[in-house]
């Protein structure tokens, strides 16, 4: 039998060569290339012998299978039920990523408190002994009966665990820590994640046992290992905030039960996380007033709509080309945003830095974000203050226009919710709605000079 070649797979992408390379072409990380064998398949003469499976027995219609049993566990917490669509799923393998210190086993570890009133939950720690969880459950009062701790790095011996033993709810901390002794690469290697998730998800299913798994992040902010480990679990968390702020955003990347556009919203305490029902009051709070440069948008995450305060600093340049720079709103939106307020409105930034910020470590995303962010650079530039109770959103074309947005009645309520009094909307959405039902004013328009005319009125 011919030896099989090895192969060369990157570590933080799961990229695939014949050949090794100093510098992976998919991620671009250096250095980051690992020799893989494949697996040896036994041959018979010149063809593969197959034997023969009859699964005919198996093969159930789909008009006659059950959903009536609760399938989903409730976790007591809102936000995290929220991002997974309504609770955690029977069978189901969530893997949970993020830097290091955002509190991913802190969240994990919390909600044990809720789910150990009624199921049982096997915490598996690869990286704490089972004294070091213990002081950190004492610290956040989690002391249920109902939590089990199990401190090892074999894969096997965890599922072999699982299968015996039958808990209900099942954490794996951390899956770069989790070893097969049938594999001779280190542990946290591409071969081993992507082995051990497997074998995970088999348990998952054949148990029916919803299984948690950890997963580390590298310096580009993916989950370490191979992407293949994401397209094998049901549902992909992120937890993404600054490591020198206490608000944490739980987001869905990938979720096979529940909408992916969710984000759940915490607040990093000495106890713990905590939910924050309210985001828009915490990304609003100690908003300056009377500041030129300062607008307040209003976006979709999923259901919920979230106002956020962006500014933006304009100030005259001292190089030769100005500066553009952008924290939460992509650079080259804000770049096309300044070229239209230069052609269509008139105003010259030729000679200006400009600075956007979406305070709070929040990201806006969404093209509904466009109209504030041109009023605030507005604002900056002509350093007029908005009134503090305006807010606007809208998206921004090249020739000016300002097109309407969707979900425009749950915008509005959240802002008069807020108290605000004023919101400059797409002329174009004001069909959708009745003005008479809402107490504040509420100000159509259907293009840039429409939008700086109306601030200039008040």
């Amino acid at each position: 039998m011919a030896k099989l070649k090895s192969i060369f797979v990157c570590n933080q992408c799961g990229f695939e060569s014949s050949k090794w390379n100093g510098r992976c072409p998919n991620c671009d990380a250096w250095n980051s290339f690992e020799e893989v064998t494949p697996t040896d398949y036994k041959v018979s003469g010149k063809s593969v012998s197959i034997s023969s499976v009859d699964l005919s027995s198996k093969i159930q219609e789909i008009s006659t299978i059950s959903t009536n049993d609760d399938i989903r566990y409730n976790t007591g917490n809102s936000e995290l039920d929220r991002v997974l669509g309504g609770g955690l799923v029977k069978g189901s393998i969530v893997l949970l990523g993020g830097e290091p210190g955002i509190g991913k086993s802190t969240l994990l570890l919390q909600i044990c408190q809720h789910l150990g009133e009624k199921f049982s939950i096997l915490y598996v720690s690869g990286e704490e002994s089972v004294r070091q969880i213990k002081i950190r459950a004492v610290r956040m009062n989690v002391n249920s009966k109902n939590l089990y701790l199990l401190s090892t790095t074999d894969a096997q011996a965890v599922c072999d665990t699982i299968v015996s033993t039958k808990p209900n709810i099942v954490i794996i901390d951390s899956i770069q820590t989790m070893g097969l002794s049938q594999i001779s690469s280190s542990h946290g290697s591409i071969t081993q994640v992507r082995e051990c998730t497997n074998l995970f998800m088999h348990t998952a299913k054949n148990e029916e046992i919803p299984i948690f798994i950890v997963g580390h992040v590298n310096k580009d902010g993916a989950i370490a290992g191979p992407k293949v480990m994401e397209h094998i679990v049901d549902t992909v968390l992120y937890f993404e905030g600054e490591r020198n702020l206490s608000y944490r955003i739980l987001r869905a990347v990938k979720n096979r039960y529940g909408s992916t556009n969710e984000i759940g919203v915490f607040e990093m305490a000495d106890n713990g996380l905590k939910e924050v029902s309210n985001p828009s009051q915490m990304l609003l709070d100690g908003r300056p007033i009377g500041v030129s440069g300062t607008c307040v948008a209003c976006i979709m995450e999923g259901s919920r709509p979230i106002l956020a305060e962006v500014q933006a600093l304009s100030t005259k340049s001292s190089f030769s080309v100005p500066r553009r720079m952008a924290t939460g709103f992509d650079f080259s939106r804000m770049a096309i945003l300044i070229a239209v307020l230069e052609k269509r409105t008139g105003l010259f930034f030729s000679t200006l830095d400009v600075y956007l910020n979406v305070v709070g470590g929040f990201r806006l995303d969404e093209p509904a974000s466009d109209l504030p962010v041109a009023l605030a650079i507005y604002s900056s530039v002509v350093n007029v203050p908005l009134d503090e109770k305006l807010m606007a959103f809208g998206e921004v074309g090249l020739g000016g226009e300002v097109r309407g947005v969707s979900h425009m009645v749950q915008r509005l309520r959240e802002a008069q919710r807020m108290g605000f009094q004023t919101c400059i909307v797409p002329k174009q959405n004001l069909k959708e709605i009745n003005v008479s039902d809402y107490t504040m004013n509420i100000v159509g328009a259907s293009n840039l000079k429409q939008v700086f005319g109306s601030i200039k009125e008040r």
